[in-house]
């Protein structure tokens, strides 16, 4: 594949701006409805995770994760100013894809901003780590690249501005870039969207709940020895939102059912199973790549646990209706996310932050010690917080 033109002076451009500019990052996305006429791009990507990094040479794949970082980055800096322009000029929005893509960031930009309101928080950085997988060079200056990108988020509360909260968020990618007077522009791109359910916070009282957030204070918690392996378990295998040190991967010893629909409930009964707790049964079980309904199923994950007198229900609702009973969420409980009558995701508590808010880690997108709700802020959804019996 031919490099870049004028690579090194390229190269030295972008060193001297990521050493001029605030360093944060992020993610592109065009909603998966969107791609309907497109449908070879879910298959590159589902394609993309048997491909090995080796696939590339270390030289031309250090070259373009610099790119894409500096991309994401002055993108995630327009999203900390709310600056739409700059968020413009990333965008070949004379192209149908582009222009959704650019529409559905500015989107994501306005819903981080009423979240943050919302819970009386300030973003002070976001950087992001992109691993590229595949590189390919569709026509002159045109290259279509899979990549792994893992997107790091840090907020302190408005009356504890000393105190810095950090959550991630890992996301798989396919983009089309283009290259312009020496930058990146996007053509198209294609990625499970963490906000996709979340354009609007209409029905929020910002003053009261911010009020409550702000005024509540992290309780002390004693774990046991199993809810302590779960804990552990959660954080080394969530994926692409984990430390770097654990591979950024999946337990290879479970199925991925990601293009079997999802491996949220998948995910969430391997953390009960491996705390050392819980004993695998003929309702609830996985063996040889399968899985039981009740294992990978967010639905049937949720009524096993109720009906198994594994888990018992703290609170169900709306976010308003629940979110003064989620600070009796501990760590090794589950919250399912009910969306048309039924659940659709399932995420669990490994965490608190500085006010006692409740964290989560998962699979769908993948997420590390991310607050609960964050994401799932549209009036549809509803919540069921499920305490585990440890």
């Amino acid at each position: 594949m031919k490099l870049l033109k004028n690579k090194n002076e390229y190269i030295k451009k972008i060193v001297i701006c990521l050493c001029l500019t605030i360093s944060l990052g992020g993610s592109v996305f065009i909603t998966k409805g969107r791609y309907d006429d497109n449908k070879n791009i879910k298959e590159e990507v589902l394609e993309a995770s048997k491909i090995d990094t080796d696939s590339n040479t270390d030289e031309t794949n250090n070259q373009y994760k610099l790119l894409l970082e500096h991309l994401f980055d002055y993108r995630n800096k327009a999203i900390l100013d709310q600056n739409e322009e700059i968020l413009k000029e990333l965008y070949d929005t004379n192209k149908k894809f582009g222009l959704w893509a650019y529409e559905h960031e500015v989107k994501k930009m306005k819903y981080i901003k009423s979240w943050s309101d919302k819970q009386g928080v300030d973003f002070k950085d976001i950087k992001t780590k992109v691993i590229v997988k595949k590189i390919k060079e569709k026509e002159e200056d045109l290259y279509g690249i899979i990549c792994t990108v893992s997107t790091e988020y840090k907020y302190s509360y408005e009356n504890q501005k000393d105190v810095i909260n950090t959550f991630r968020i890992g996301t798989y990618h396919y983009l089309n870039v283009v290259i312009r007077d020496n930058q990146y522009v996007i053509v198209k791109e294609w990625y499970t969207d963490p906000f996709e359910d979340s354009l609007n916070l209409e029905n929020i009282n910002s003053n009261e709940i911010r009020n409550y957030i702000e005024n509540h204070e992290k309780a002390e918690i004693q774990l046991t020895k199993e809810q302590e392996k779960a804990i552990n378990y959660a954080h080394q295998y969530c994926g692409a939102a984990a430390d770097e040190e654990f591979g950024l991967k999946f337990n290879n010893k479970y199925k991925d059912f990601n293009p079997d629909g999802g491996d949220c409930a998948n995910f969430a009964s391997q953390i009960l199973f491996e705390s050392g707790r819980f004993k695998k049964n003929a309702t609830w079980n996985y063996c040889n790549g399968d899985g039981t309904k009740a294992w990978v199923n967010a639905q049937g994950f949720k009524n096993y646990m109720l009906n198994s007198g594994r888990g018992s229900l703290i609170a169900k609702g709306s976010y308003n209706d629940v979110y003064k009973e989620a600070y009796n969420l501990r760590p090794g409980d589950f919250v399912g996310y009910e969306k048309g009558g039924r659940i659709t995701h399932v995420s669990t508590v490994t965490g608190q932050d500085s006010k006692g808010y409740p964290l989560v880690t998962c699979h769908n997108t993948d997420r590390l010690l991310v607050p609960w709700d964050l994401g799932w802020s549209n009036k549809a959804i509803r919540f069921h917080l499920i305490k585990v019996n440890y």
